[in-house]
């Protein structure tokens, strides 16, 4: 009996050996968590859309136009001495925190007090094969070490070659050769609404790249700039641009430059829907001046302008709005050389129909000095033309007027006049106000209201009203009497004499003007 039950447990255990080694040799291929896990199954088949064949095409699109011009684009860090006070954002208006246009390290003093120099950070684009390199010249203005880093993380020690304050374009240069380099749009080409993308090197983020569109060409009257004869005819985008995209590119679908990014509209210091580029034309005329010499030899006609609007045309008796309306003249220019005045209305320039003063400004500054323009103009009435000849910058740009206070001597016998509606007030003349201005007759401007409506036109204090729409002021008496006697909804042209220029200023009539 015992017999049986020993043959019965050998038996057993020689069933369990058997079918363990097969189990175990089974299980050589198959997982654990296979064996004891349930049956988990992740995601899917298939993508719930079916993308268009178009969207396809619009993807790659980007896709190949991001890959091909990002290697053309650079980081450049700059160090520079560092000067005033770091403003809060607080402080700024919507347009004033574009320049400069990146970011500043904290300053800490060092044991003597003395702060380090600024660090700060902005992108450029080769233009050359042998190492040039397309910047802003807020970005490297007063630099005195700038070190350029490429897409694939090479550094080198760059030079700065030349600047152009006016256009807020520089030229810097790392030695070297084959560069990748970008090729330049046409820049009558480029249209609102289509597509583009910004590169760059935003809030220390590499080769970024964003995408929008062309929201507006043509745009100006930012007031980036406290010289009046700077350059602001940009292309507008809404790509995403940020501190550290000045100087970036900014590329069509092609792959083309069409603009160097430059600034933004902001009331934070970042990206809120608006940015602006130089245009490729503009940047093109910069690059070439500034690789010949270092220096730009661009001509200048020698005008202050502003574009016309309906108040200007009713002032001029000019049967539509176009055009641009010039306000003053640089004695000595080109302007006055070649017959133009005050109060001229310029429409054309060398065929072509000048809209805007930006328009203008960005058609002039592609001309070299030395060239001959064909300007038509309007006047009385009359279509007029004219050739000026451009002639190079002397450093003054502008001329200056020179605050004036006059008496309480009122030697015209008449009482000051404060025309509210208009938003200023005038004075008759005294002995010192005559002396300085080099005037006769007229009416003393001895105020002007903040955002009222002269000032909105541009009038300050301290000139002198000798005509309006033509008719001589010899008093304040008769300003006064001109204006009553022009009706709500017209326009008058003011002709005002400044310390060293004159200007024409038209200015609408409200009602109950005095």
């Amino acid at each position: 009996m015992q017999k049986k039950h020993l043959f019965a447990a050998v038996g057993l255990i020689s069933i369990g050996i058997l079918f363990g080694v097969v189990l175990v040799t089974n299980l050589q291929s198959i997982s654990v968590s296979k064996l004891f896990a349930a049956d988990v199954k992740l995601g899917s088949d298939k993508a719930p859309i079916v993308t268009d064949q178009s969207v396809k095409m619009l993807n790659n699109a980007f896709v190949a136009a991001s890959k091909a011009v990002s290697p053309t684009v650079v980081s450049i860090t700059v160090k520079s001495e560092r000067k005033g006070r770091i403003q809060s954002q607080q402080d700024l208006g919507p347009f004033e925190d574009m320049f400069p246009f990146f970011e500043f390290k904290s300053p800490n003093q060092d044991k003597n007090g003395a702060l380090p120099p600024a660090e700060s950070s902005g992108s450029g684009v080769f233009v050359t094969p042998d190492g040039y390199i397309v910047t802003n010249n807020h970005v490297v203005e007063n630099a005195k070490e700038i070190t350029v880093t490429t897409s694939n993380a090479k550094e080198y020690k760059a030079k700065l070659i030349g600047t152009d304050p006016l256009t807020d374009l520089a030229l810097i240069k790392v030695e070297g050769i084959g560069f990748p380099t970008a090729h330049f749009a046409k820049a009558e080409q480029v249209q609102v609404g289509e597509w583009v993308i910004a590169v760059g090197n935003p809030l220390g983020l590499r080769s970024t790249v964003t995408q929008g569109i062309v929201s507006a060409i043509g745009r100006g009257q930012l007031n980036l700039s406290n010289n009046n004869y700077a350059v602001e005819n940009f292309i507008q985008t809404d790509a995403a641009i940020n501190p550290g995209n000045s100087g970036g590119g900014l590329f069509n679908l092609e792959g083309s430059l069409v603009g160097i990014n430059t600034a933004i509209a902001t009331r934070t210091g970042g990206y809120m829907g608006y940015g602006f580029a130089i245009p490729i034309d503009i940047v093109q005329s910069v690059i070439m001046d500034l690789i010949e010499d270092g220096k730009i030899d661009r001509g200048y006609i020698g005008v202050s302008i502003r574009t016309v609007d309906e108040t200007t045309s009713k002032a001029v008796n000019l049967d539509k709005v176009q055009g641009v309306f010039v306000e003053s003249i640089i004695k000595g220019s080109p302007a006055e050389k070649a017959g133009i005045e005050q109060g001229d209305i310029i429409l054309e320039l060398d065929g072509t129909h000048i809209n805007s003063s930006n328009e203008l400004q960005g058609k002039i500054v592609l001309r070299r000095a030395g060239e001959t323009i064909k300007i038509k103009l309007f006047r009385d009435g009359k279509i007029i033309e004219k050739s000026v000849k451009l002639l190079p910058r002397d450093g003054t740009d502008v001329a200056s007027g020179e605050s004036v206070t006059p008496s309480k001597k009122d030697e015209d016998k008449n009482e000051p006049v404060n025309f509210d509606k208009l938003g200023f007030t005038v004075m008759p003349l005294d002995a010192k106000v005559k002396e300085n201005l080099d005037v006769t007759d007229g009416a003393y401007i001895s105020s002007v209201q903040q955002a009222g409506p002269a000032a909105r036109k541009g009038i300050t204090t301290n000139g002198v009203i000798v005509s309006v729409s033509g008719q001589a002021v010899k008093s304040v008496a008769e300003l006064k009497k001109i204006i009553d006697s022009k009706k709500p909804g017209e326009a008058v042209l003011l002709k005002i004499k400044y310390k060293d220029s004159m200007r024409a200023i038209p200015l609408g009539i409200p009602e109950n003007n005095s």
